[in-house]
């Protein structure tokens, strides 16, 4: 994508211009040139990569053709889908994503988050049953798999009742555990020492998973600050989308994360996440063919677990208005998320 498309090579000039600024390594070289990812990095710069590569899928695409009719993030993934969506600058959203990641380093609050085969339902009944004010249902990612995050210990004992349950769990390796009123100390030193951003209109709707409604004039600010405390709703997200229209989705990551909730909670929806085909170009092109009616296209679903519960997927965190126009067949972005 950076040989090919100069919105890609502008862009990832852009987060490395701000990456330099607040003294982080080229981000683009080290997605780019040979032999540059060998050293460790730390979760500023696993975000600003992890940034980088949904930028660019999001340009390709829309170079190719697609016209989404909504971009969803999730967790840290809402500030890639206010870039992608015009609503913030690329350096900005760089900037905010540095912030974060620094308060929630700050606090260094020993938590984890745990992924559970079951619905949202019972899943938060799990926490609740053993009663901590920081152990919640964080995350409602399909109608089978939910995330609990909350103190380490707590999670441990959470991961043993799933386990005494038959319910399928895993803990997920990312590098600050959010979504829990724990997070009240990062998000107030958020609100206090990120900077203040302009927002502007955007050209396409982006879709907040916890606030639960299309994002407007909210301050970037509080919107970061906000999610950190609070629940994500993705899985009624991905089915307000589809009510309303929306029947084919696109990952902007570099393999399915979130397009496995959506198979699982609409059977039948088409779904592609381009950086995990043979020929992440072609495989574009096609769904936009297939969109306007001129060629063939079919998702390909994920089998169902064996055990009657949803499957749990390895991820990782870094693991994304005004009337637009729409393809037949709409399409809804998602960057990665947690």
């Amino acid at each position: 994508m950076h040989n090919r498309y100069e919105a890609v090579r502008e862009t990832l000039s852009r987060i490395d211009k701000a990456a330099q600024e607040m003294g982080l390594p080229n981000i683009s070289a080290r997605l780019v040139e040979p032999n540059e990812m060998s050293d460790r990095r730390g979760p500023e710069v696993q975000y600003l990569e992890i940034f980088a590569v949904s930028i660019a899928t999001h340009h390709m695409l829309i170079a190719e053709g697609a016209k989404p009719i909504a971009i969803v993030g999730q967790s840290i993934g809402e500030l890639w889908a206010l870039a992608a969506a015009g609503h913030l600058s690329v350096e900005d959203a760089a900037r905010l994503a540095v912030a974060r990641s620094q308060v929630l380093t700050r606090q260094s609050w020993g938590g984890k988050m745990l992924a559970v085969g079951v619905d949202g339902r019972r899943a938060e009944s799990l926490a609740e049953l053993i009663n901590h004010p920081h152990l919640v249902l964080a995350c409602e990612n399909a109608p089978r798999q939910s995330v609990i995050s909350g103190p380490e210990a707590l999670i441990e004992h959470v991961e043993r009742v799933a386990d005494a349950l038959g319910w399928p769990s895993l803990q997920l390796d990312v590098p600050h555990p959010t979504h829990t009123p724990a997070m009240a100390q990062a998000a107030r030193d958020l609100r206090e020492s990120a900077p203040r951003v302009p927002y502007g209109a955007g050209r396409w709707r982006v879709c907040s998973p916890w606030l639960g409604r299309d994002v407007g004039d909210d301050d970037p600010v509080e919107l970061v600050a906000g999610a950190l405390t609070s629940r994500v709703r993705m899985l009624h997200t991905i089915r307000e989308l589809h009510a309303a229209g929306a029947d084919a989705f696109v990952e902007c990551g570099e393999w399915p994360v979130v397009t496995k909730f959506v198979e699982a909670s609409i059977p039948g929806v088409r779904c592609l996440v381009p950086l995990s085909e043979s020929d992440p170009v072609e495989a574009v092109r096609a769904l936009v063919a297939d969109s306007t009616g001129g060629g063939p296209f079919r998702s390909r679903l994920s089998a169902p677990s064996g055990n009657g519960h949803g499957p749990v997927v390895r991820v990782s965190e870094p693991t994304p208005a005004g009337s637009v126009a729409t393809l037949p067949a709409p399409v809804s972005y998602v960057a990665p998320v947690p």
